[in-house]
């Protein structure tokens, strides 16, 4: 059987996509908090204005969700399951936007069940990163409780007030967009001379490239 001699190469990565995830996360979860803040300070808000404001940020973020997850940081740790969140924030997010003044009871279920299962997966990743020596770890677990502990609040709702729920979701965006930005900060490392992909190639290929 005829066999081709394999060599390496070494294919330069662009920082620019991780760059891009980074500012984007900083940016998004910065916007969750104050629309958090707004929420809770504001808890007779109009709903309408609520569900357009959650819909689109929910699908700015699952954009930068998906940026993040194909840009391959050097760490590989906060955005390893963004792929999925990414997707599924779009699909929610373009829903709310359909019908924002009816969708106050789909906005607490879907997004407490999204920012619980993502708290779940954070806990996973902060021991990850203790493994890597990252020391905010500690944090990111601390974070991802809380995060997740407002989840479940959300999903199973003590009260149907309107002001208690839109109260509640401005604390679900708020711990969201905290445990988001903490992730960001401390587990997306960019550097420019990160170690480069290997790409195989044949000893014909590398003929032809000469």
């Amino acid at each position: 059987m005829y066999r081709r001699d394999m060599v390496l190469i070494m294919k330069m990565r662009s920082i620019v996509p991780m760059r891009i995830a980074k500012i984007g996360y900083v940016l998004i979860s910065t916007a969750f908090c104050l629309i958090g803040i707004i929420m809770m300070v504001y808890p007779d808000f109009s709903l309408n204005v609520i569900g357009i404001c959650c819909g689109i940020a929910m699908i700015i973020f699952g954009i930068v969700k998906l940026i993040g997850y194909f840009s391959k940081d050097l760490y590989r740790l906060a955005f390893q399951y963004d792929l999925q969140f990414g997707i599924l924030m779009l699909i929610i997010g373009l829903i709310i936007l359909l019908k924002p003044a009816n969708t106050i009871n789909f906005i607490c279920i879907s997004l407490g069940i999204l920012i619980t299962v993502e708290g779940l997966f954070k806990i996973q990743i902060a021991f990850e990163a203790k493994n890597f020596g990252i020391q905010k770890w500690w944090l990111i677990i601390t974070l991802s409780i809380v995060t997740v502990i407002i989840g479940i609040l959300l999903v199973f709702r003590p009260s149907d007030g309107a002001r208690t729920l839109v109260i509640l979701l401005g604390a679900s965006w708020i711990a969201e967009g905290i445990l988001n930005l903490c992730s960001a900060i401390s587990m997306v490392k960019i550097v420019k001379n990160q170690m480069p992909d290997i790409v195989e190639i044949s000893s014909e290929d590398q003929e032809n490239i000469r």
